[in-house]
């Protein structure tokens, strides 16, 4: 595992990685993605040994112009090519009908696949050079945080990854939004960067797949019920609602011993009151409450949160619009239920 900076150089070097059937973790505008030809299938195959990620899971396929839809998917219906002319570059994924010279790895046998154009330069820059479209689901062990700093990933998958790029902090910090147009109307099968709110003014009313409700087949990533976690038991309690529970709290904290508390905003902080003298350590996602903070945010205080090595983590929920969708979804699935 070599890492390396953003210069012109490294990035072409790092396409030249991919290129030759290596592993490159790369930023993008959402979270880290380990990188590789997508259609050499003993590369994709790399990605799921390093994961150790199951094989029915399906990857996230990632180009780097518009006009490179169509090495990866048929032809996008009016609905997707509104989607894509509008909305990308950016953190929305699209579940398109597949060519059929892709390796079934990369769509765990399914005839669609995952599509995205990452909004960050970095990744596009790598991706270009590359000379291919480039499968690259989240670096970090299957299940685990999803990483937002190149430290994450060095520290999570060290030598099975060949090259890490360090492009930064990913501004975002969740993944992309899964949104599935091949059918009527189109699904939401992962809440994630791009707000739904964004999509619904595109193309009008979207379904939104239901919270604990796995498909026994997924069609994209992050639709199982356990995904995204610490090492740490996480427990999530409703909004503003922490301060409530106290008495389980203090039970929690002489069974188990250090507790933390993550929690939306300044306000959530100031409604816990004497309740916080029960957290060794208490995290904020967003100070003044904005979601595309919190979102942000969200997975490296969860990392730093297992670094510290705390007993157990109690969240609060975020509100249900925007970009808390998605923290929400990632906390449900963080959860010891």
């Amino acid at each position: 595992m070599e890492l390396i900076s953003p210069s012109e150089a490294n990035l072409r070097r790092a396409g030249a990685c991919i290129a030759s059937g290596g592993l490159v973790a790369l930023p993008t505008e959402t979270v880290y993605g380990l990188g590789a030809n997508a259609f050499d299938a003993r590369a994709v195959a790399r990605i799921f040994e390093a994961k150790a990620r199951p094989s029915f899971d399906p990857l996230i396929v990632h180009i780097a112009a518009l006009g490179d839809v169509e090495r990866v998917a048929l032809p996008p219906g009016p609905t997707a090519r509104i989607l894509m002319e509008r909305l990308w570059p950016g953190p929305l994924t699209l579940i398109l009908p597949r060519r059929p010279d892709l390796p079934d790895l990369v769509t765990s046998g399914l005839p669609t696949v995952a599509l995205r154009l990452p909004l960050h330069p970095v990744a596009r820059a790598i991706i270009s050079y590359s000379g291919t479209a480039v499968a690259a689901p989240s670096a970090n062990p299957f299940g685990y945080l999803s990483p937002t700093r190149a430290e994450h990933v060095a520290r999570m998958l060290g030598e099975k990854v060949d090259l890490i790029v360090d492009g930064g902090p990913c501004p975002i910090g969740v993944e992309s939004t899964v949104l599935d147009v091949t059918v009527d109307p189109p699904v939401v099968l992962r809440p994630g960067g791009m707000e739904i709110e964004a999509i619904e003014a595109l193309i009008g009313r979207v379904a939104v797949g239901g919270v604990g409700s796995a498909p026994p087949v997924p069609k994209s990533p992050g639709q199982l019920n356990s995904h995204y976690a610490p090492r740490t038991p996480l427990f999530l309690v409703s909004a503003g609602k922490l301060a409530e529970r106290a008495d389980a709290v203090r039970s929690e904290a002489a069974e188990r011993g250090r507790l933390a508390a993550l929690l939306f905003d300044d306000a959530s902080r100031g409604r816990l009151g004497a309740a916080a003298s029960n957290f060794a350590e208490i995290r904020i996602l967003s100070p003044r409450g904005d979601s595309l903070e919190a979102a942000a945010n969200l997975f490296s205080h969860l990392h730093e949160l297992d670094e510290l090595g705390v007993d157990a983590i109690w969240a609060e929920r975020a509100p249900e619009r925007g970009l808390g969708r998605a923290i929400n979804d990632r906390l449900y699935k963080a959860s010891t239920k």
